[in-house]
């Protein structure tokens, strides 16, 4: 995904390298420079490992349904695999990402705070050699299991206006978005909801 963002007399082209978990990683799903705890405080939710099939009712598996592996990754931290595809011309290729996250809890919900990071190209008027950093940013994503069916819900863009500027700290990142649920404000991206069925984990095909 390509995003092209003007300011003045610089352009800088956005690369979203990981977008982060299906679960945030399609619409606009907030950046966040902090996560909702500076460090992981719960141990792993062993109800969360194991592998995730999408679940699609309205057509939008055009491309092929993705998959989520999540595993153990540390005693509070877990490695998270998508399994998606995505469109080069006229072509559909499996496209495989990687993510470490933690859960955090805000009032009674669950989230899982995904470690992302976005390649920042920025070329200014006078130079011809773009200048390329990194950023690490977090998504946000409510988690809520029942039996054996995961959703996920992404915490969109601009869900605040305190968003657009931006969270100097984890404290008030929680705090605004528990003020958002207390207003019964919807905060989540609905159109990208997913859902996921765990599943055993298929296995590859064995050659004739």
């Amino acid at each position: 995904m390509l995003n092209f963002v003007s300011f003045g007399f610089h352009l800088m082209k956005r690369l979203f390298i990981i977008l982060p978990l299906a679960f945030i990683l399609y619409a606009c799903p907030y950046e966040s420079a902090v996560p909702l705890e500076a460090r992981p405080v719960e141990v792993i939710d062993s109800s969360l490992i194991g592998y995730w099939y999408g679940i699609v009712k309205d057509g939008s598996d055009f491309f092929g349904i993705e998959a989520l592996e999540i595993t153990r990754h540390t005693d509070s931290t877990y490695a998270i695999t998508r399994y998606g595809k995505a469109v080069k011309g006229d072509m559909v290729l499996p496209d495989t990402a990687y993510f470490t996250g933690y859960t955090s809890r805000v009032g009674d919900d669950l989230y899982m705070n995904v470690e992302g990071t976005i390649v920042l190209v920025t070329t200014e008027k006078k130079s011809k050699t773009p200048v390329v950093k990194t950023q690490k940013v977090f998504y946000i994503s409510a988690l809520t299991i029942r039996h054996d069916t995961l959703q996920v819900k992404t915490i969109t863009d601009n869900f605040s206006p305190v968003s657009r500027k931006g969270f100097q700290s984890p404290e008030q990142l929680r705090a605004e978005i528990l003020a958002m649920k207390q207003e019964q404000k919807n905060i989540y991206d609905d159109i990208y909801s997913l859902s996921y069925r765990k599943i055993q984990k298929p296995q590859p095909l064995k050659p004739y």
